[in-house]
């Protein structure tokens, strides 16, 4: 196996993968184009069984730790051994019905076969494998017609389930004799073609079974998508939820995050045109609310078949293109890290190349079945560097400059490129590469420098390996960034969530369907099943289907329809931010990709207007799925006493479906200054006469030169005297001299004595100290790099202790 030329993708995770082993390989006359895999071996199928094509695969692990690939064929199951990757070994064939289909999946120390081809399930006994015996030991054919598509177990409760063939659901089958499953129910409200049933470990399903099938009506091809259902009582299944997602070709595979937060579904029919291959993410945290959350696509235009998840990995088989490995560190912000092409020369949305895959041997080996390659045997590049951030990524910058924590690891001592350690990081105008700051150790400092308030900051972190391999975080950057405002903080000054009418009307609509209405929406493949609130229920949609709402029922004909936030005052706000969250869907129906929707805002209460944001006619968010947009108010227009936002969706030429949605509108305040007040409390207060703590704090700045601090201190017992104290050292002294409070300073204490004030009716007072002379014994200006220690002392109302103390500040002087 000789290396292949590699196109330099990085990932940088623990445990992950990512450029740095060899890749690819030339292997019996072909060179397959990979990054990231390497070959290990391949049976061609004239070396399994000599049949005319290949199908699914599965893996099984012996009691003695011997790992066996499974493999269907045309006519076959057949048996190999992996334990040794890099040489195969085929152990035993095991004909059954004749069929382009077959699937194979175990349970205990058994294999079960089944196909298209009929014949039920064909039971394997696996217990004897490591002796090259794997005698067939049953036949089952009870539960009706005798073909069947995929087979799914939970191995938790011990249900096979058969799905598909001839138009069926599932058939479910007890495996408490694992070499006899019995027939005990079936659900087949809808065709299955594949799915996943699991038992939930924990949370409000703990302990019930849920199947996540794909499938749909009309064996498939109707109303296609994600069908959840409640198998827990196999005679009766309860359908929790139906789900659709937008431009369905035809529902095929899916797998769960190994959370149980995700459910990641393969379209084998949705790659028409210029379309790529794509990834529906589903969030199914509750299953009988899941939601569609967008979709990932990687550019390849290859159909999508199978796909596995791993950790923090999808495997994914999509035909002509071959393997194609996903980063899912992110859930909902897929990344392609690595890839091995069984199909050279194209990659056309065509039905050749890699069936499925495999991803869970102990060993980290992973199998491939290709229908006319036959088996491959693969392993995972391991990464020579590995770039975390152990703080995490912040979600704020400090506009006056930062730093982020990166650590970066070497496989082996020398392997990381010197020199080649840089922060990248965009405002809007390209990417600016800084050198990372080496604090030694494999510790660095990714430093932001000084970024204008406001900004998104796209980012991310790269090194080289000594071989030249570029390594990011995150993985797959710089297509993929980590996000940041530069901000103190943000504060949320307007949430409007559309669970009830906040002031949100109707504006000018000229459609003759498909009026803004607020709803909880019935999802159709154009509109959206659920609103984007996780604990709400209702958004603004243009029309709304009935009880299972056909494509297109009620969408925007005929015109346009218009959707008017409240008029809002935004004039005591120094930089207000507009963020919500927008459905669009515009590429189904006879004239697909033709209209747009757009976005306005006002700073007059809609005398005028100004354009936002375009959305369309065609690209990634004009398919559907729930998108955040923001933008700063003054880009646009004066953020005074009457801003206001429309949103304007229409249907103005041929007669194409479209739909759009709103939901989860905010306006953030970005703020720019620290306006706590110099100085950081300590100590504790006793609690006064009032029944509250006195508090100390300051204004003006820290800075010797402006010489503009002046000491505050509030909630204390009204028209009493006192004064402040200062001293270089902190201190603690219960009841001094008989006071009730806490004595916060030690050392030299300075008192402002000259300077006896009254709390007056508020409970309040405060002086403006000068730096340049603190009072005797000092007698000199403060200077910078001190620090400076400050308390108040009053008199309290308390007949026993008649005076108490606030609690300490402290400030360092600049």
């Amino acid at each position: 196996i000789e290396s292949a030329t590699r196109t330099g993708i990085g990932a940088a995770r623990p445990g992950g993968i990512g450029p740095g082993g060899s890749g690819g390989g030339t292997i019996n006359g072909f060179v397959f184009d990979s990054d990231g895999v390497n070959l290990e071996a391949w049976l061609p199928l004239n070396q399994l069984d000599g049949a005319s094509s290949g199908n699914d695969c599965w893996g099984y692990v012996s009691p003695s730790g011997r790992e066996y690939a499974l493999m269907g064929t045309s006519s076959s199951t057949v048996f190999v051994e992996v334990t040794n990757p890099g040489n195969p070994n085929v152990v035993a064939v095991r004909s059954g019905p004749g069929s382009l289909w077959r699937d194979v999946k175990t349970y205990q120390n058994y294999a079960y076969s089944v196909s298209e081809g009929g014949n039920g399930i064909q039971v394997f006994d696996l217990s004897n494998i490591d002796n090259g015996n794997v005698p067939l030991v049953n036949t089952v054919t009870t539960g009706g017609t005798t073909a069947t598509h995929n087979v799914a177990i939970d191995e938790t409760s011990g249900y096979l389930y058969r799905l598909g063939g001839d138009n069926n659901g599932a058939r479910i089958y007890s495996l408490a004799n694992p070499a006899s499953p019995n027939y005990v129910g079936s659900w087949s409200s809808r065709y299955i073609h594949d799915a996943q049933v699991v038992t939930h470990p924990s949370g409000p399903y703990a302990g019930r079974e849920i199947m996540y099938a794909c499938g749909g009506l009309n064996g498939g091809f109707d109303q296609t998508g994600l069908t959840i259902v409640d198998v827990t009582n196999k005679n009766s299944p309860q359908v929790l939820s139906q789900s659709y997602y937008p431009n369905p070709g035809y529902s095929h595979q899916g797998w769960l995050s190994p959370d149980l937060k995700y459910f990641y579904l393969g379209d084998e029919l949705d790659e028409t045109g210029s379309n790529s291959s794509s990834t529906m993410i589903f969030n199914v945290e509750d299953p009988a609310n899941p939601s569609y959350v967008g979709k990932f696509e990687n550019g390849n235009t290859a159909v999508t078949h199978n796909l596995y998840t791993q950790g923090d990995l999808i495997f994914a088989a999509n035909y002509r293109s071959g393997l194609r490995i996903f980063d899912a560190s992110n859930p909902t912000n897929l990344s392609e890290v690595a890839f091995f092409d069984t199909y050279d020369g194209s990659d056309s949305a065509e039905f050749n190349g890699l069936w499925s895959v495999y991803p869970y041997f102990p060993s980290g080996t992973i199998i491939g079945s290709d229908l006319e390659r036959g088996l491959f045997v693969w392993s995972l590049d391991e990464p020579t560097i590995d770039i975390t951030l152990p703080g995490g990524v912040p979600e704020l910058l400090d506009p006056n400059g930062d730093s982020v924590a990166v650590s970066i690891t070497e496989t082996n001592p020398g392997d990381l490129q010197a020199g080649t350690e840089f922060l990248a990081y965009d405002i809007g105008s390209g990417f600016t590469f800084l050198p990372l700051s080496d604090l030694g150790g494999g510790s660095y400092d990714a430093v932001f420098p000084a970024i204008p308030c406001g900004s998104e900051v796209a980012w991310y972190v790269q090194a080289n390996d000594t071989n030249g391999k570029t390594f990011t975080n995150p993985a797959g950057a710089p297509t993929v960034t980590h996000e940041s405002i530069a901000a103190l903080s943000l504060d949320v000054v307007v949430s409007n969530e559309m669970e009830t009418n906040e002031g949100w009307t109707l504006g000018n609509t000229t459609a003759s369907t498909g009026a803004w209405t607020r709803v909880n929406p019935i999802g159709t493949a154009a509109q959206p099943e659920d609103d984007h609130t996780p604990s709400g229920t209702r958004c603004w949609v243009t029309g709304q289907g009935s009880s299972g709402g056909s494509v297109g029922e009620n969408d925007v004909d005929g015109g346009f329809t218009m959707l008017l936030s409240p008029v809002m005052d935004l004039s005591g706000f120094d930089e207000p931010t507009i963020r919500y969250w927008r459905w669009f869907s515009n590429d189904q129906g006879a004239a697909p990709n033709e209209d747009v929707f757009r976005v306005h805002v006002s700073g007059n209460g809609g005398s005028s207007w100004t354009l936002v944001e375009v959305v369309g006619p065609s690209g990634p968010e004009s398919s559907g799925g729930w998108y955040q947009h923001s933008f700063k108010v003054s880009d646009f227009v004066t953020p005074g006493a009457a801003v206001q936002v429309r949103f304007r969706a229409a249907d103005e030429g041929d007669g194409s479906i479209v739909e759009a949605a709103v939901d989860d509108f905010e306006v953030i305040e970005t703020v720019c200054e620290d306006n706590s007040g110099p100085g950081d409390n300590y100590c504790v207060a006793n609690v006064n006469s009032t029944g509250l703590p006195a508090a100390i704090g300051a204004t003006g700045s820290e800075f010797v030169v402006d010489n503009d601090l002046t000491l505050i201190a509030t909630q204390m017992p009204p028209n009493k005297f006192g004064y402040f104290l200062t001293s270089q050292t902190q201190g603690l002294v219960f009841n001094p001299g008989g006071s009730q409070g806490i004595l916060c300073l030690g050392g030299t204490i300075v008192r402002y004595a000259q300077s006896v004030l009254s709390t007056g009716s508020t409970g309040e007072f405060s002086l403006q100290i000068d730096l340049t002379n603190i009072p005797p014994p000092h007698n000199a200006p403060v200077m910078a790099g001190e620090t400076w220690n400050f308390q108040t002392w009053y008199r309290d109302n308390n007949p026993d202790q008649t005076s108490n103390f606030s609690d300490g500040l402290s400030i360092t002087f600049q």
